[in-house]
């Protein structure tokens, strides 16, 4: 069975920690800000977007390679940005489990999202239980 994981959280609550134990291959959108060849996280807001679209074109080209366990971990605070991936899934046959981790460790914003993001982010969450 091929297997799609959302990770839904704020930054800081472990997405990518819990991602990287769930094995197979990982993506996310911080991940297009990390140089190449120095290792270091170059955030700018207005690549955003195409963070994002890196994003699902890499999950679409893992799934083009029949791979059998795909983790995608961004913020996903709202129904819309998971959209892509639930066409995308279902496009290529995948079981998808949308996952919310929460901060509940004491976990660290690593990239430095101000307080004032956090709560925005925080408000606007969606959660759909059925």
């Amino acid at each position: 069975m091929k297997e799609l994981y959302l990770l839904r959280g704020l930054p800081g609550s472990g997405k990518s920690t819990l991602a990287k134990s769930l094995g197979g291959e990982h993506f996310e959108a911080d991940q297009f800000f990390i140089h190449p060849l120095t290792g270091a996280y170059i955030f700018e807001a207005t690549k955003l977007h195409s963070a994002h679209t890196w994003c699902q074109n890499n999950t679409d080209w893992a799934m083009q390679q029949e791979t059998s366990r795909i983790v995608v971990s961004n913020t996903f605070t709202q129904e819309w940005e998971m959209k892509p991936y639930y066409e995308l899934a279902e496009k290529h046959d995948y079981r998808v489990y949308s996952l919310i981790v929460e901060n509940r460790h004491g976990g660290v914003n690593e990239h430095g999202v101000p307080e004032e993001s956090l709560q925005k982010m925080e408000d606007r969450f969606e959660i759909k239980l059925r």
